[in-house]
């Protein structure tokens, strides 16, 4: 079961990332700019290159590569002895969605401008926490299955 999951967010993730995680707008009465992981990586390109390099590898590497090395476990493909490396990535991309929050909690508390969280943010968040999760029940699975970490397969959850 575990493993299907993890396998649904290879295509939740690529969604999360085009999905808009907030509305934002200078002033009430202009129209609201819809911001995503994409949009906002295309904007940090622009004005700050070491930014937009930390950004991309918090919210599209190290999820993902956590999320195709579970599934290599899973599958037999890969060394459980690798999971403490990928629950270290698991835990890398949840500081991007710390700074998100961060920057809506700054954003409303000077009050120059409108921000409104939006449904990507929530399926972005979602997707590292069930992440977190699967890494962390593969984990205990793998400990349950025995001490021998050099093995490949995991039972079937």
């Amino acid at each position: 079961m575990l493993k299907y999951l993890n396998l649904t967010l290879l295509v939740l993730f690529p969604v999360a990332w085009f999905a808009p995680l907030m509305r934002a707008g200078l002033l009430p009465l202009f129209g609201l700019s819809e911001i995503s992981v994409i949009t906002g990586l295309q904007s940090l390109w622009d004005s700050d290159v070491f930014l937009a390099l930390m950004v991309t590898f918090f919210a599209l590497f190290a999820p993902y590569v956590k999320t195709i090395g579970l599934a290599l476990i899973h599958f037999g493909l890969l060394r459980r002895k690798t999971l403490p490396a990928l629950q270290i990535l698991g835990k890398l991309a949840m500081a991007d969605v710390f700074l998100v929050a961060l920057y809506i909690t700054l954003t409303k508390g000077i009050g120059v401008g409108r921000i409104e969280t939006a449904w990507g943010l929530y399926l972005f968040t979602a997707c590292i926490l069930a992440s977190i999760a699967i890494g962390h029940l593969t984990e205990k699975g793998a400990k349950r299955a025995g001490t021998n970490t050099n093995s490949r397969a995991l039972p079937d959850e």
